[in-house]
């Protein structure tokens, strides 16, 4: 997940693939019909991020009487995929179509460096989210964390973020070595640079993007099964005694959503950002596998699979949710002079507590929240 804009053929580590892979530059070039769609699905998958992270923020803003752990924590994971919408996606889909850099070194070095921090943000914001909710669903009389908690939280994971993106920073570097020796296109390429990775040696460079894999990937998504996998256990136990004690419908209906909602966040993060870190463990480890015609399309389309986890996020904790449905509705009718109308009333995810005693299931309601 780290090196989400790397431009795979422009390797320093690889020049002597370069060459080959460059002879053979014409049969690489993407197909006008191809370029076309790949634009078009970057630009949606930009808007619709943007838009529904936007909404999300906006929202969660405007309910001050509600504000608490888990409206914090999903503006700021809505915050860190803004970045990504907007540091990312662009610039390495232009990279890509074009195959040299067009935005200065500055850019070059600030435009991975933000993304490698939004990307680490977004998961470990999802980690937080975690913690909070198995507090409160799984150990309901235990810690519960605070509003301070989650803003101690988010500024922990954004400095550290910050210290582990900096080698982005540091070797990332403009340069046309990879067109000197061109034999062909050299009128195209003349006085084009690539902006790519420079690292002091290989062995460096592999182990800290493997360490960047098991801190951006792997161990979040580990940690954030293993709670939702206790908060679905948790849940299908109080099934059963809501079951035994013949409790309303509508309670047995929710925690059923509720379930399959966990199921399919842990799911579509691991689904998402999946297909990109296959991609960048066998170019780490094993580059020449890559260095054909194809290897631009395919890694164009395992990043734009990661991408749409930007899209995702508002979906699974915006849309899903008729809080946040009938509040978008009000901020809709607002924005249009219309006046608001009825306010809403529903179960938040984050705020189901149990506590059975004396034969029955009490929900204990607190304030509403996306």
């Amino acid at each position: 997940m780290d090196k989400i804009t790397q431009e795979p053929s422009m390797d320093p580590l690889a020049e002597n693939s370069n060459n080959s892979l460059f002879s053979h530059f014409e049969s690489c070039q993407p197909s006008p019909p191809a370029v076309f769609l790949l634009i078009t699905a970057y630009a949606i998958v930009t808007l619709v991020g943007l838009l529904g992270n936007l909404c999300l923020i906006i929202v969660i803003g405007k309910q001050k009487e509600s504000q608490n752990v888990t409206n914090i924590l999903i503006a700021n994971l809505s915050v860190s995929d803004i970045f990504i919408c907007v540091m990312c996606i662009p610039f390495t889909a232009a990279y890509t179509l074009m195959d040299y850099w067009v935005f200065g070194e500055a850019l070059c070095k600030i435009s991975d460096f933000i993304q490698s921090i939004s990307v680490t943000v977004s998961t470990f914001s999802l980690v937080l989210i975690a913690i909070e909710r198995y507090q409160l669903i799984v150990n309901p009389r235990g810690w519960k964390p605070n509003i301070s908690h989650a803003f101690w939280g988010i500024a922990f994971i954004w400095a550290f973020s910050l210290i582990i993106s900096a080698p982005f920073f540091i070797f990332h570097q403009i340069t046309d070595d990879p067109f000197r020796n061109l034999s062909s296109h050299s009128d195209i390429y003349m006085n084009k640079v690539v902006c790519i990775e420079v690292w002091p040696s290989n062995e460096e460079r592999r182990g800290y993007t493997t360490t960047m894999l098991v801190c951006q990937y792997f161990f979040p998504l580990g940690f954030i099964f293993i709670c939702y996998l206790k908060i679905f256990v948790c849940l299908q136990k109080r099934h059963g005694k809501v079951d035994k004690i013949r409790e309303k419908e509508n309670r047995l209906n929710e925690s059923k959503r509720i379930n399959a909602m966990l199921i399919s966040i842990v799911v579509t993060f691991g689904a998402c950002w999946l297909p990109l870190n296959i991609f960048n463990i066998v170019f780490d480890w094993k580059y020449e596998a890559l260095m054909s015609c194809h290897h631009d399309v395919v890694f164009t389309l395992c990043h734009l699979v990661a991408m749409t986890s930007t899209c995702v996020n508002p979906f699974f904790y915006g849309f899903l949710n008729k809080n946040f449905q009938k509040d978008l509705v009000i901020l809709l009718h607002n924005f249009r002079c219309f006046e608001s109308q009825k306010l809403y009333e529903n179960i938040a995810l984050s705020t189901v507590n149990t506590d059975v005693s004396k034969g029955s299931l009490k929900l204990n309601n607190m304030p509403a929240n996306i």
